[in-house]
């Protein structure tokens, strides 16, 4: 048995350093073209693709959540269950599109611009492209191949990037970014085709597929909530507001939220499969979910709380002052999104757990608080509706901890104790490189010194007063230089 954890706990430290790797490169990547097409093309081009992808984002969840992660969750799955996931998701994404195609006049109208309908029928694509490789994502996280990931991910980034620059320096504006999304998606989806060895056999079962809904469509409901919910803020902005303001709000994302895909999602690829493994071990998910949240929390508390700091110095220095208005914006979601591996966590011991009924109550909740919050601060400002964003992030914070009380005997309050010394910390470093502006230096000087000096303090500090997420960071990494 100890044996077995053992090597459970290096494959899943494998996979996690694997996933995290493929995402700091992939999101890095794309983090540089986008810079680099913001430069070239005006803040309303990413408002017309935002526009657009509200509602591309909500059909992709059919694609994305549900049968995937039954899969992952289900203890013996075989290649029937593979294979009639994966006719039945080729089916719904050919359905999704046509509807799509379909709707596109309807979505132009709605907006008041009728190139849109034109963009909206090649960029949902994507979906149908989406729907071959979903199997195959969910048969490599299954089995923690997440090398596979990384090759995939970053070929189709790379391409999908170099095509953008190419076609927006040549001046074809929106589709730029248009051919930038599809190729992206198009060459992700084959070079996982040709490295994962899975393969769909003709066969189907319309009973298997019962019995895996009957877990994944809670969950397909939950992410529809959620994408429905995110996706709300975008459709009302753009519909109240202007698509440049629509495109501050958006790009106030981007920075933060670099940091939390490539994080976040590297635990929750492998967290969730592997708690998934232990589900009958009620202390052992306990212990997974208190080490996920407390360690996560420690290195992305300064990152966030960080990045707020530099905010506008930032801004300045890689996207101009054309995009200076983003700032607040980005300020904002840097805090809302540093508790987010406390959402990642709690959820994903609750899906590991079998309880998916927990989990689309919870999502119920959530969403109907936060649609009422919407619905409020839309009318008031922009800024009104980013502030409910960190407003939202505590409360639903909160909603997914409280089953947890009883699954695993872990409360919020004792989440919050675990995490608050890093957060502490994080304070104590901002408070300290906030005053470096004072030095007059240039704004690349002054961005150096205060990741430099940040990460000393950071560091230096969590090593002073011994915090217990550092120490675990720390051996952690000298057992795996030891292995290499």
């Amino acid at each position: 048995m100890k044996s077995k954890r053992k090597n459970d706990r290096r494959e899943a430290a494998s996979g996690f350093l694997w996933r995290f790797s493929e995402r700091i490169l992939a999101q890095g990547t794309a983090f540089a073209v986008s810079v680099i097409l913001a430069r070239i093309l005006q803040p309303s081009l990413y408002g017309t693709i935002a526009l657009v992808t509200v509602f591309t984002s909500i059909l992709q969840v059919f694609v994305d959540s549900g049968m995937g992660n039954a899969l992952i969750q289900k203890k013996d799955a075989d290649n029937l269950d593979f294979s009639s996931v994966f006719y039945f998701n080729i089916a719904s994404c050919l359905l999704l599109y046509a509807l799509m195609f379909a709707a596109a006049p309807l979505i132009a109208a709605f907006y008041g611009m009728p190139e849109l309908t034109s963009v909206v029928r090649v960029l949902s694509l994507t979906l149908v492209i989406s729907g071959v490789k979903n199997v195959q994502q969910a048969y490599v996280s299954r089995n923690l191949l997440f090398r596979k990931f990384f090759f995939a991910t970053l070929g189709g980034t790379v391409g999908a990037g170099m095509i953008g620059i190419w076609m927006a320096y040549r001046g074809f504006g929106v589709w730029s970014l248009v051919a930038q999304h599809l190729f992206n998606t198009a060459v992700d989806t084959l070079i996982l085709w040709l490295t994962v060895r899975w393969r769909p056999q003709r066969i189907f079962s319309p009973e298997r597929l019962r019995g895996l809904f009957s877990y994944g469509w809670k969950l397909l409901a939950s992410s529809l909530l959620d994408t429905g919910y995110h996706s709300l803020r975008s459709l009302l902005i753009g519909k109240i507001y202007t698509s440049e303001d629509l495109a501050f709000f958006n790009r106030g994302q981007q920075f933060p939220n670099l940091i939390v895909t490539n994080i976040n999602a590297s635990i929750d690829s492998v967290l969730f499969p592997t708690m998934s493994r232990e589900q009958d071990d009620r202390k052992r998910v306990r212990h997974m979910t208190r080490r996920a949240i407390q360690t996560s929390t420690f290195i992305m508390a300064p990152l966030m709380i960080g990045l707020a700091v530099c905010a506008q110095t930032l801004v300045r220095l890689i996207l101009t002052e054309k995009w200076l208005p983003c700032v607040p914006f980005l300020a904002i979601y840097c805090i809302a999104f540093m508790f987010y591996p406390i959402h990642t966590a709690n959820l994903n011991a609750i899906k590991a757990m079998g309880r998916s009924d927990l989990f689309l109550k919870l999502e119920i909740i959530k969403k109907v608080i936060g649609v009422l919050v919407i619905l409020i601060t839309i009318r008031i400002s922009v800024m009104a509706l980013a502030w409910s964003v960190l407003g939202m992030s505590l409360v639903g914070q909160i909603i997914n901890s409280m089953p947890n009380k009883e699954l695993l005997g872990y409360g919020y309050f004792d989440q919050v104790s675990d995490i608050l010394p890093g957060i502490a910390m994080a304070v104590f470093m901002s408070l300290c490189i906030r005053l470096l502006p004072r030095l007059g230096l240039g704004d690349f000087a002054t961005l150096m010194l205060q990741i430099l000096f940040g990460a000393v303090i950071y560091i230096a500090g969590s090593a002073l007063c011994r915090l217990e997420a550092f120490r675990y960071l720390l051996s952690a990494a000298k057992a795996f230089l030891r292995r290499g």
